[in-house]
């Protein structure tokens, strides 16, 4: 290994080690009820992201330098499962796509991390915002490097938890903490997509190594190593996961839900970096997509009908933090339908516009009225408001329908209710009451299971 590998070697592992730093360090003052004082969490938050920024910085000077498009940073296999041909492997890459995309996320939760500083003084959930914020940084640190779908996954946890408490960081009040068992549950389903497609990895290509689905590196000069039908099956399950993380439809339901959490939290989720994470994750898998005419189709509608959603909605809303928000996924829409037409450069562009922009947008939002009615007074009147033009060619009817549609937010929360939740509920309740029966018969008498006796009677009279 020459010097300029040493060098890069420990480069790397203080951009990743930097934020999981501070994440035990407020993790532990919590844990052992000593926390910190709002000065020194600011300054370790500030620390821990300029110790990511600078080296990430150096790395890219020496790969401009010595034309270097590459470097892989592993930390070998963690879990091993020999009979089932499955290895836990640890591996970061820093190369023309993750660099500017960690570099973003770096400057943006600098900016927003001392927002909160001012934004959240004297709040008595200050520790446990910046617990929360830290382990969101660390997940996108670690999602931004991934190399191996192992590796993305913990990452992609990492984001979706934090994301989710901070959604509930007002728990003293009701629908904050409903709000966020929402964003989890829709979470959920998108991990379990990731994951699906985790296993499928391995047993395509016997690891989860990105590289290993291209025959000739990773992104962007890659193409794809397995073969279309190969392709669409995981690039599938990858859009699933990609839809839900991003609040493409029809999982957009969840994002005004979100915006229950803190300014801060909604300028760097759902503004920034969170809302792309998705269409980034495409983004790495460009090749394969590129396989699968079929997959390049399902990219580019899902993306038109999102962006096409995310207009009507954020059009009628009465919320600026949620029109913001719909906003926000009209372009993630865009920037997946570029992705869908093999835009690479143009996608990754338009990610760090978009997002700098939401996340100036979302943390001015708290002083709009204001904004507003000094610009007004300094006008010396009312902001003229013209419609849009293309509505006048519309029948009334589609405009009325247009208008409930981006209303009611597309229906999405009431057809995931009615034709997901509810069934699967009736279905594993339907299984229980089997289960139930079978037991009875089983034991020729009301088991603890059966619905004819009481199952904790000692409990009940105690409590009476």
């Amino acid at each position: 290994m020459t010097s300029t590998d040493t060098i890069l070697q420990l480069l790397g592992t203080a951009v990743v080690a930097s934020p999981l730093l501070l994440l035990a360090v407020l993790g532990g003052t919590a844990m052992f009820q000593r926390p910190l004082g709002e000065a020194s969490i600011s300054r370790w938050t500030q620390a821990a992201v300029l110790f990511s920024l600078l080296p990430a910085i150096g790395i890219l000077i020496i790969m401009l330098a010595t034309g270097i498009r590459n470097v892989p940073i592993e930390l070998g296999n963690w879990v091993t499962i020999p009979e089932q041909q499955f290895h836990f492997h640890l591996k970061f890459v820093f190369d023309r796509l993750s660099i500017p995309f960690l570099m973003l996320s770096c400057v943006l939760c600098g900016v927003v991390g001392e927002f909160t500083r001012r934004y959240l003084h004297r709040e008595d959930g200050y520790a446990r915002f910046f617990l929360f914020y830290a382990m969101f940084f660390s997940g996108m640190v670690l999602s931004s490097l991934a190399g191996t779908i192992e590796t993305l996954f913990v990452g992609w946890e990492m984001v979706g938890l934090s994301s989710a408490l901070l959604v509930a960081y007002f728990h003293e009040r009701e629908n904050p903490v409903r709000n966020g068992q929402r964003v989890w549950s829709i979470y959920r389903l998108s991990d379990a997509a990731l994951l699906i497609a985790a296993i499928t990895m391995h047993h395509m290509v016997g690891e989860g190594d990105f590289g290993g689905l291209m025959s000739s590196g990773i992104w962007p000069e890659g193409t794809a190593a397995v073969t279309p039908g190969q392709a669409l099956l995981v690039g599938t399950l990858l859009l699933i996961g990609a839809a839900g993380k991003s609040a493409l439809f029809p999982f957009s339901g969840w994002l005004p839900r979100a915006m229950e959490g803190p300014t801060p939290s909604s300028a760097i989720f759902y503004g920034a970096l969170s809302v792309h994470l998705g269409a980034y994750l495409l983004l790495r898998l460009s090749p394969l997509i590129e396989a699968s005419l079929t997959l390049q189709v399902m990219i580019v509608a899902l993306g038109a009908v999102s962006a096409i959603c995310g207009a009507l909605m954020s059009r009628v809303q009465s919320d600026v933090k949620v029109s913001l928000a719909y906003a926000s996924l009209t372009q993630v829409g865009i920037i997946v339908v570029e992705i869908g037409l093999g835009l690479r450069y143009l996608a990754l562009i338009h990610i760090m516009g978009h997002a700098s922009l939401r996340t100036m947008q979302l943390l001015r939002a708290p002083t709009l009225l204001k904004d507003y009615s000094d610009l007004e007074n300094k006008m010396g009147g009312r902001l003229v408001h013209e419609a849009w033009a293309g509505a006048s060619y519309l029948p009334s009817s589609v405009q009325q329908w247009c208008y409930r549609f981006g209303f009611d937010r597309g229906f999405m929360d009431i057809a995931l209710d009615k034709w997901v939740s509810i069934p699967f509920a009736n279905l594993f309740g339907w299984f229980d009451r089997i289960e139930r029966r079978i037991t009875d018969r089983l034991s020729h008498e009301p088991s603890r299971e059966s619905d004819f006796i009481d199952a904790h009677p000692e409990e009940l009279r105690d409590a009476a």
